[in-house]
């Protein structure tokens, strides 16, 4: 079995030699050919084990399918000999497949199903690859599917591939211990061997004034949010005012599982009470900021309408019903936040001089994804929006959707797709001309993802559009900084070497 119609680089060549020694987790910028790399270590484990299988995992059906289609065109291997699996298909159907086909292609949630059943037996399977493979913490199923091929099979291997493993050190050496990783391959844009294959991606940050109108509910938001903070300062919640939404995140929690233990004294009641306002009234000021007049709208009138008594003394706040009271008045007057204009002109300007360009917006909200769609068609431009699957009472797209519409963009039958996270992550979108995003996103693993999506066969243009002294440009600096938090991480884990797990950690 040989690789076809591609040659390996130099760098994917050294990578793969890496692979085959031992355990490895290969953190690769988007585009530069992780699934190359694991298809040719694969062709040689099988060449080295005649009767072995491989395992591919991705977390989505639209991944997992990008992943059967490069094996059919990369290697000589036959829809017989290949298998794509997913909860859809039959049970028994899946036995069938494990048993009779060389390479499965699945979700790890259908792999850990079907080896709690006893369905699938890992005996004979020599390699498992774990794409996204950021995403093996905690409780998610990349974790129990490497216990179980690391005690089943006779010849274990394991590929993690990653554009970013995360910034923090715990994580990635959660990831590093949950996949029994030995090595690891790391390389960054300005690596000398990957340089010369990296698309020039340019930058451009578009700064966004609040109008004074704007700017006024602000302040008014924040007045309620000081107030919060200094009544949890004074009771002992926190020590400073000076916190941070994960921390008063964590405090609700704490605070929360307290009361379940019993202790339902008043104080740690009305805590609990006042830091579930000090979240929402942060929820505010974000929407304000970042997204669009009607959705924070919407969600200061779910406030106002709420039987909840933590959002019902917030709701009668005096300046919360000023802000309430202003309401038709801001509706009528900013139909569309300043932000939402200035990508209308961006967009527009960029169709003008192509009518062929094709551009990927991404905001962090569905209700942000179908507001942006529905302006840009009232502006007359073709725009589709690329969302997850439904969740309770809400909308969204099946996965054979999802990949319609991702066939449909590449076709160039539209102009703009407007992602919620859901095309971050791996999805094959080839010779995109411009990614904006609508918001700054706090997580670097989100950050490389959304950047990825750019200058994978051409050259390319990354659009930021920023709200000036707000929470915008926190999470984009904090972003940045975790990214190379991340590099600097990697390089001198790589550089220490890596404590060797044994199955006598665990078992």
């Amino acid at each position: 079995m040989n690789l076809k119609e591609i040659e390996l680089r130099e760098y994917q060549k050294n990578i793969a030699n890496t692979c085959l020694k031992g355990n490895t987790l290969v953190v690769l910028p988007t585009g530069l050919g992780k699934t190359v790399i694991a298809i040719y270590v694969a062709l040689k484990r099988l060449e080295q084990n005649p009767t072995g299988k491989i395992l591919f995992m991705a977390p989505t059906r639209p991944l997992n399918e990008q992943h059967y289609k490069s094996f059919l065109k990369f290697t000589d291997m036959t829809q017989e000999d290949i298998a794509l699996v997913t909860g859809k298909v039959r049970p028994d159907d899946r036995k069938i497949f494990y048993e009779k086909c060389r390479v499965i292609i699945a979700t790890p949630q259908t792999i850990a199903n079907d080896l709690k059943s006893g369905r699938i037996d890992l005996r004979d399977f020599v390699l498992a690859v774990f794409d996204e493979a950021h995403r093996a913490v905690k409780e998610y199923s990349y974790t129990e599917v490497a216990k179980n091929f690391i005690l089943q099979s006779k010849s274990p291997l394991i590929i993690g591939l990653t554009a970013s493993p995360g910034g923090e050190e715990e994580r990635i050496k959660e990831v590093i211990e949950n996949l029994f990783i030995k090595f690891v391959e790391i390389r960054t844009e300005n690596d000398p061997d990957v340089r010369p294959y990296v698309k020039e991606v340019e930058k451009e940050y578009v700064n966004v004034d609040l109008p004074d109108e704007l700017e006024d509910v602000r302040k008014k938001l924040y007045d309620i949010y000081d107030e919060i903070l200094e009544w949890l300062k004074s009771k002992m919640f926190i020590t400073s005012k000076n916190v941070t939404k994960k921390e008063l995140l964590n405090l609700q929690n704490s605070l929360i599982a307290a009361y379940d233990r019993g202790m339902e004294n008043p104080i740690n009641i009305w805590g609990l009470i006042k830091v579930s306002q000090a979240i929402k009234v942060l929820y505010l000021i974000e929407l304000l900021e970042t997204q669009d007049i009607k959705i924070f709208s919407s969600y200061v009138k779910e406030l106002y309408s709420s039987k909840k008594r933590a959002e019902k003394i917030l709701a009668s706040h005096g300046k919360f019903l000023e802000i309430y009271k202003k309401l038709p008045i801001l509706e009528e007057k900013y139909k569309v936040h300043p932000k939402m204009e200035k990508l209308v002109d961006i967009v527009k300007n960029l169709i003008k001089g192509n009518q062929n360009v094709r551009i990927i917006v991404f905001a962090n909200l569905r209700e942000t994804v179908e507001r942006i769609v529905n302006v840009l068609r009232e502006n007359g431009i073709s725009a589709e929006m690329l969302i997850g699957q439904a969740k309770k009472g809400g909308k969204g797209l099946s996965q054979k959707e999802q990949i319609e519409i991702v066939k449909r963009f590449a076709s160039n039958e539209f102009n703009v797709l407007v992602c919620s996270s859901i095309g971050e992550e791996g999805l094959d979108i080839s010779s995109v001309n411009y990614a904006i995003f609508y918001e700054a996103v706090p997580s670097e693993i989100r950050l490389i993802q959304r950047r990825g999506r750019i200058g994978r066969q051409s050259e390319g243009k990354v659009i930021f559009l920023l709200t000036k002294k707000s929470i915008d440009e926190g999470y984009f600096f904090s972003s940045l900084s975790k990214e190379k938090k991340m590099k600097k991480t990697l390089r001198r884990i790589k550089n220490d070497g890596l404590k060797k797990r044994k199955l006598s950690d665990w078992v």
